[in-house]
């Protein structure tokens, strides 16, 4: 018998390329373990099974974040399986982990933001960790036009994170045609191949059409994806890794892509506006999933503290 994971992959194939790999990763893992205890397919395998596997990452002391996940991807796994006939019953139904510890999103100070946005001191040809001509880890070509070039997509790569509160994966996956810069729109396809609109502001139009006009063209190859709106160093679609060695050049700390999208979201809310409409521009299907961003909208819990009681 088969696991037939690689059909299972192509089922999934709707949802981001992240969780696509995370959970075929996790069944493969699951799957490896389930046949040294003697299963040789998804037939083999009953509750009690999975919830003693569950239980030996704990006690190989992995993250709750990561077994939580895992009951995810094997409560995927298992109701395919059971859609495809290739077990008689789902053994995953109401298969239960660890709750992940709730840890806030971290929200980036003015001075960070200011870092990371503002302008660039010179570096005569190097890039910030000192390296002749820029050559850097996504594999920049190395000439002065090649990182004038970097540094203005970089510009639009963290404009666009902080300015539009998209995702990381969602940028990478940026076309041309999905800009409407006279309206100040980017059509944006999110988790599940859903689309939404979200709204820039003139200083991220205004970065963007700069790196269009001509700097994008001089990292283009031969072989680089026409319509792709970002280039790696190596002319290939700019990647997630990509990005988070963007904020490893330009953060003064350790900084997270994602730490942009919560700060977008926080600023809005400390800016008076309403959760649901945060909720559309970030693309979450519940709004259960926004409301984390209440918990980290500090300033905003001030302002209608001191406007509201009669104390203070």
């Amino acid at each position: 018998m088969d696991w037939d994971i690689e059909a299972y992959r192509r089922s999934v194939a709707g949802l981001s390329p992240d969780t696509v790999r995370a959970y075929a990763s996790d069944i493969e893992r699951f799957a490896g373990w389930a046949e040294r205890g003697g299963a040789s397919g998804p037939s083999d395998v009953d509750r009690i099974t999975l919830r003693r596997y569950l239980a030996f990452l704990v006690t190989r002391r992995y993250a709750k974040a990561t077994i939580s996940r895992t009951a995810a991807s094997l409560r995927s796994y298992f109701s395919w399986c059971a859609r495809r006939g290739l077990v008689g019953s789902d053994p995953s139904v109401r298969l239960s982990a660890p709750s992940p510890d709730s840890r806030l999103p971290r929200v980036l100070g003015q001075a960070e933001l200011d870092r990371l946005l503002g302008p660039r001191p010179a570096t005569d040809g190097q890039d910030p960790a000192g390296r002749q001509g820029g050559g850097g880890t996504d594999g920049e070509r190395g000439d002065g036009s090649q990182v004038a070039a970097r540094d203005t997509r970089d510009d639009a790569v963290l404009e666009l994170l902080y300015g539009s509160g998209m995702r990381v994966a969602e940028l990478c996956g940026l076309d041309v045609d999905d800009l409407q810069l006279d309206r100040g729109v980017v059509t944006v396809t999110g988790k599940g191949d859903r689309q939404r609109q979200v709204l820039v502001h003139e200083t991220c139009v205004a970065a963007v059409r700069t790196w269009l006009d001509g700097p994008r063209a001089v990292m283009a190859t031969a072989a680089s994806p026409g319509g792709a709106l970002f280039y790696n160093g190596r002319g290939n679609r700019l990647g997630t890794r990509d990005v988070r060695r963007i904020l490893d050049r330009r953060s003064p700390v350790p900084t997270h892509p994602h730490a942009l999208r919560h700060t977008f979201a926080t600023h809005l809310l400390d800016g008076g506006a309403d959760l649901r409409v945060v909720q559309e521009l970030l693309g979450h299907a519940s709004l259960q999933t926004t409301q984390v961003y209440t918990h980290v909208s500090k300033e905003r819990l001030r302002a209608v503290y001191s406007g509201t009681h009669p104390r203070a």
